[in-house]
């Protein structure tokens, strides 16, 4: 009788045992899925911050153009940044009704430069158009700022992801349930400050937006392993291997594996491409103190940083500083050529001088060799396409990006306005026509060309 108890007892304590490593087995699964999900929200809420500030760019360089085409091919870009707007709104935990007056903005916007994209070669637009275009460039203007305000208090920690996404999906299912929404939360403090919107009249629905393409970077190159990825992305780290935990797949354009690692106090997360096992972008969510490093010295520390890893002849474009964390974006020269569409992104923490972020999109998706045909417009004669209302500060040449997916070879001309802005115009070395105009935005933080 003692025998079978001891057994009935071992048993159940057997019993307990398994149901306690299920239970961690689950506490542990769950914590991943969580850490998956803030990791979304946290890049969702910044892709929305960006498209914004992109988008509010965009409208602001309509009064730079000269040419009927040159106005269609701005107005594709503000339709395009309020489709990326409209998508990364999408992915936050809030609801529509929410967000209701930044959705209908946003899509309104959109339309209403697609519209104008019809008719901008084709005939004279409406009188109104350029007061309803500075209207919304001044909507866009102070709703970047605000959303710029909600990345600085996340990126400082003054407010957590985590926390944001509590009080939105609380918010969102009050609403949904009828309840009186509260005040006070992130989201709907932006919606409640949001100005009015000018009345837009247009025609014709949404178009159709360019599809992806295959990456240049890998072309040819094998699939491989979880655990050659996991290997390639130690390496790019410095660290073991085995401190990498695999937290999944991505199937999009560009299909990768990802890892996470605890490092330095923060959790840092790293892609890298299932073919030809190239890094696609790192992530570090660890808290930054106060500045120690120069913007002159985190410069410099990206510059090292990514030619020890095999990007060569890399030519500083811009770089920015949000949160004491620099970014810096750099592109290739090749035969004296600045190659845009091969950007690269590092992003160094100016307290440890640490590398806390990494992006190699642009150069994956187009970087490859390239022969460049001679440039059939000359320096003078481009520099007499560029506005009279500008003045010329340098110039060279640049291979840029279209927006239909291909490149075209430009004469750079950085200038300035009477209004002591600072302007980049494209004109086409092929054709002498403008093809791009960008604003290059210098503060105390760094610079930034959108």
């Amino acid at each position: 009788m003692k025998r079978k108890r001891i057994l009935v007892i071992s048993a159940i304590a057997a019993g307990f045992a398994v149901l306690a490593g299920f239970a961690l087995q689950g506490h542990h699964r769950a914590g991943k899925y969580e850490l998956l999900l803030e990791n979304s929200y946290t890049h969702a809420c910044f892709e929305l911050t960006s498209a914004v500030s992109e988008l509010d760019a965009a409208l602001q360089k309509v009064q730079y153009a000269t040419t009927p085409v040159m106005l269609e091919i701005l107005c594709s870009d503000i339709y395009g940044k309020a489709v990326a707007a409209q998508m990364a709104l999408g992915e936050l935990p809030a609801s529509a009704a929410i967000l209701e007056q930044t959705s209908a903005f946003l899509a309104r916007t959109g339309d209403y430069a697609c519209a104008l994209t019809k008719i901008a070669a084709q005939e004279t637009l409406p009188e109104d158009t350029h007061a309803v275009l500075q209207g919304l460039a001044e909507t866009s203007a102070l709703l970047s700022a605000a959303l710029w305000n909600l990345q600085s208090d996340l990126s400082g920690g003054s407010v957590s992801i985590e926390a944001l996404i509590d009080a939105e999906t609380a918010l969102a299912q009050q609403v949904n349930d009828g309840d009186a929404a509260p005040g006070g939360t992130a989201f709907q403090t932006i919606e409640a400050d949001f100005p009015e919107t000018p009345s837009l009249i247009y025609d014709g629905p949404f178009s159709e937006h360019l599809g992806g393409k295959a990456p240049l970077a890998l072309e040819g190159l094998p699939f491989t392993s979880r655990d050659e990825a996991r290997a390639v992305a130690a390496e790019f780290l410095g660290v073991r291997p085995t401190l990498l935990t695999y937290t999944g797949e991505s199937h999009a354009v560009l299909p990768t594996y990802g890892f996470s690692a605890t490092v330095d106090g923060g959790e840092l997360y790293i892609e890298v491409t299932r073919q030809g096992c190239k890094v696609l972008s790192l992530v570090s969510s660890r808290p930054i103190e106060e500045m120690s490093h120069s913007p002159e010295q985190a410069v410099e520390i990206a510059r090292s940083f990514l030619t020890a890893r095999g990007f060569d002849f890399m030519q500083e474009s811009y770089h920015i500083n949000h949160g004491n964390i620099l970014t810096v974006n750099f592109a290739p020269t090749d035969n004296g050529i600045l190659c845009y569409p091969d950007l690269v992104k590092v992003s160094v923490a100016l307290d440890t001088g640490s590398i806390v972020g990494f992006e190699s999109h642009g150069w994956i998706m187009n970087h490859t060799s390239r022969e460049y045909p001679s440039p059939a417009v000359d320096e003078s004669a481009a520099r007499a396409v560029v506005s009279p209302e500008l003045e010329i500060l340098s110039h060279q040449l640049a291979l840029i990006p279209t927006a239909g997916q291909y490149e075209v070879l430009c004469h750079e001309f950085k200038c300035r306005s009477a209004q002591d802005d600072n302007v980049i115009v494209y004109i086409n070395a092929s054709t002498g026509n403008e093809e791009k105009i960008l604003l290059l935005l210098e503060n105390e933080n760094g610079t930034l060309v959108w």
